[in-house]
């Protein structure tokens, strides 16, 4: 993931969507905090955008082909996917 502060965002944000539109995620910073992330919409992170903006996970820094062999899970509308995550791993530790 990538990092540029609100200034550099300030001056061509055309240019931070666009790098976005490619698969790029892109945190921006003001005084070293990051205050927005900014993911792809569609495709392997678009996935993870609600988790990320929520909070209840966060993305290191890495490609998309990385993220293309991330397991997929089918989530129901009314179950949590962290919960769903969890089982998994326990089920793996066992």
């Amino acid at each position: 993931m990538s990092t540029v502060s609100v200034r550099e965002f300030s001056y061509n944000p055309s240019a931070m969507f666009a790098r976005v539109e490619r698969g790029e995620s892109i945190e921006v910073t003001r005084h070293g905090s990051v205050i927005a992330v900014l993911l792809p919409g569609s495709g392997t992170l678009g996935r993870y955008a609600s988790l990320v903006a929520k909070g209840v996970i966060r993305l290191k820094a890495t490609t998309t082909s990385d993220l293309d062999r991330l397991p997929r899970y089918d989530v129901p509308p009314d179950v949590s996917p962290l919960d769903l995550l969890l089982a998994d791993r326990e089920a793996d530790d066992r």
